[in-house]
């Protein structure tokens, strides 16, 4: 432009208010195909993991809601719910009627803890440790299935640019 914004008055021409523009920018159809989502594709590819990993744990007795507690106690077992919970991204009583579910299954035994009387710890039963290497195998199989065909070097490009989605996310979550 030639030194003229906005707000400069045009000689002869009413120039628009700044709301006003906007207001024509956000009549105007915006286009944003799936394909070029982000968002979408992430969300289709993580349906198609979880339709893959419900049926091959179903036959484990194992749901795809339990999945997520036991991949997380098998790493840290003892938690209380309140850390699992936040761990797994749950909301609190969410994690209960779950770990109700898990704990009439014979997967998990809460115990109250010792240093304070409200807290629960979360504890796997000997059912539930027998089970990690079958399930973690199902879950490496379809991953293994996903990334057929996908050189190493754009799987590792993959990671690093999911991961740094997520961070940008969290980071205005705050």
């Amino acid at each position: 432009m030639d030194g003229l914004s906005l707000s400069t008055p045009m000689p002869g021409r009413k120039n628009p208010k700044p709301e006003d523009l906007q207001a024509k920018v956000s009549r105007r159809k915006i286009e944003f195909l799936l394909d070029s989502s982000s968002g979408y594709l992430v969300r289709d590819a993580h349906r198609a993991f979880q339709r893959l990993l419900e049926r091959r744990i179903a036959p484990y007795g194992v749901a795809r809601g339990q999945w997520y507690f036991l991949r997380v106690l098998w790493n840290a077992d003892g938690l209380s719910q309140r850390e699992l919970s936040a761990r797994v991204g749950m909301m609190e009583p969410t994690t209960v009627i779950a770990l109700r579910s898990m704990e009439r299954s014979g997967l998990i035994r809460r115990v109250r803890a010792d240093d304070d009387r409200r807290k629960m710890r979360v504890f796997l039963t000997a059912k539930a440790r027998r089970l990690r290497s079958e399930l973690l195998g199902a879950a490496r199989s379809i991953t293994d299935d996903a990334e057929r065909g996908i050189a190493s070097r754009d799987l590792a490009s993959f990671r690093r640019v999911i991961a740094r989605m997520t961070t940008n996310l969290d980071r205005i979550e705050k």
